[in-house]
């Protein structure tokens, strides 16, 4: 499987890449778009224990010059004293305009990578590596960058589109069953927002908690239609101003959830898949969308390993509270992404704070 998506902007449109043993193909590619020969690779201590030697021999090989940088793993680590240390490194190696960093990672490197690079020299090349099926699918594309604030996520960042996105499959061998199936969540939300098929395959699969029940083909299919969904709605609306805020389906009350329980309880997917639940739910109660077709959705989630509940001891009232500091908010409402059949959501900002508090009670 080699699969080529690009991403097309007005200013810089690139290629995702998806290709078995990608990573001893990086320098090859990174040298195809004619970047500075300095290398900066970010990456945590344990997908640099599996992945860092063979990245840093092929960008060496292809003739560049590479520093590396590793920070701790973990949600409650991507902060701006983590990309101080970014920062710190490129200073001590010299990372200039023409120069890249290279996130080597999940979603949390990846982001923290992409901000740094966005704000060093004021915006240096980024090219992104994703090791999670969440970051795969996800966060790796599309340029969204930045670090968490203590009352919220990714309240700091900034839009910084990668050069290049490579997807190697195979290291997916290597990921814990957990963040697989945090990654599930992202995938479950295309099929309900955008892509009605791909969600009637993951219906079809016995199982989609662990990798080793999913069948390969079924795997390539989830690469390629999550990130060409992905490389759709950001071709269309760059930088948030209407259709890309569907991708947020599931993340308005998962963020909250996420911020509320320090980024230790749940994971971002857990949270996303939490957060689709309760919006299936007041969809259903605006009468937007049919019970049957919540129920379709839960069930997926569940087959993913997913949690359907809100983790014990989350106080609603601290949840509602929480959604006012949603970077979505717009003129003090909240918006929310909310289906009307699988396949297609609308946003709205006309949900009544009663009518959250009521479902949320129902998922406690």
């Amino acid at each position: 499987m080699m699969a080529s998506i690009n991403v097309n902007l007005p200013q810089q449109s690139y290629e995702i890449a998806i290709a078995p043993g990608g990573i001893d193909q990086l320098g090859e590619m990174m040298s195809n778009l004619k970047l500075g020969k300095k290398v900066l690779l970010v990456s945590n201590p344990t997908i640099f224990k599996h992945y860092g030697e063979r990245a840093v021999a092929s960008l060496e090989a292809a003739g560049f010059e590479v520093a590396s940088c590793t920070l701790p793993p973990g949600e409650r680590y991507k902060t701006l004293s983590s990309v101080q240390k970014i920062y710190d490194t490129a200073l001590l190696n010299r990372i200039e305009r023409s120069s890249t960093m290279v996130a080597l990672g999940g979603g949390v490197i990846g982001d923290m990578t992409g901000f740094a690079a966005a704000t060093w020299l004021r915006g240096i090349n980024v090219v992104q590596v994703p090791t999670s099926l969440l970051a795969m699918v996800d966060s790796a594309i599309g340029g969204k960058t930045g670090v968490n604030h203590p009352q919220g996520k990714n309240l700091i960042g900034a839009f910084h589109q990668p050069r290049l996105v490579l997807i190697d499959p195979e290291v997916l061998k290597t990921l814990p069953m957990r963040e697989f199936r945090a990654g599930m969540a992202e995938v479950i939300k295309y099929g309900v927002i955008w892509d009605a098929e791909l969600f009637a395959e993951m219906e079809a699969s016995k199982r989609l908690d662990q990798l080793r029940y999913v069948k390969p083909e079924l795997i390539e299919s989830i690469l390629r239609r999550s990130c060409q969904a992905k490389a759709d709605v950001v071709g269309k609306d760059e930088k948030e101003a209407g259709l890309r805020a569907i991708l947020n389906y599931g993340h308005t009350i998962g963020h909250a959830v996420e911020s509320l329980t320090g980024y230790k309880v749940v994971n971002h997917g857990e949270a996303v898949a939490i957060g689709m639940v309760a919006a299936g739910q007041i969809a259903v109660e605006l009468g937007m969308w049919q019970k049957e077709e919540t129920e379709r959705q839960d069930a997926l989630i569940q087959k993913a390993g997913l949690p359907t509940k809100l983790p014990d001891g989350v106080d609603i009232e601290a949840i509602i509270e929480s959604l006012q500091l949603d970077k979505k908010v717009k003129a003090g409402k909240v918006r929310f992404i909310l289906p009307t059949q699988i396949g297609v959501v609308t946003i709205t900002d006309e949900v009544p704070s009663d009518t959250i508090r009521q479902v949320l009670r129902g998922i406690q």
